[in-house]
């Protein structure tokens, strides 16, 4: 159970820390598979920022309650 909240909690710190520096506007990535009217985030979008944040931060408790020791 240990191991697949660490895999889970690193995939989500990093997912997180795209989402906050391209909702920075530090990073432009293109869209890369597209179903509808897709658009790429450009300059400072407060929402991407906020979600990645949250999410570094859950996926960084999920890395420390992996590695946790009991």
């Amino acid at each position: 159970m240990r191991i697949a909240i660490l895999i889970l909690g690193v995939l989500a710190l990093l997912l997180g820390g795209l989402w906050l520096v391209q909702g920075l506007g530090l990073v432009r990535i293109e869209p890369i598979a597209c179903v509808g009217d897709c658009e790429t985030i450009e300059g400072f979008n407060p929402g991407w920022a906020i979600a990645g944040a949250v999410l570094a931060t859950l996926g960084a408790f999920g890395i420390r309650y992996g590695l946790r020791r009991r």
